[in-house]
């Protein structure tokens, strides 16, 4: 498929999302923290670019968050 037509099919279904309600909407923390959290793992908050070795990787604060199937009454 091309990019066109997936970029074309993503944009309907987030509008939907959005008229729905069930779209996922950042608050201002939200948007600072996964910010913060994509320089400190790209350039380590200095500029440089970081790459993680077994040595210096963190492991995970919290577990995966583990997906739930959908309802019944779901259409796709």
């Amino acid at each position: 498929m091309s990019p066109e037509k997936q970029r074309e099919i993503a944009s309907k279904g987030g509008r939907a999302a959005h008229e729905k309600g069930t779209a996922h909407e950042w608050t201002a923390d939200e948007a600072r923290s996964a910010g913060r959290k994509g320089g400190q793992v790209s350039r380590g908050g200095r500029g440089r670019l970081i790459v993680p070795t077994p040595e210096t990787a963190v492991p995970p604060s919290a577990p995966a968050v583990e997906t739930v199937p959908p309802p019944p009454d779901h259409v796709e």
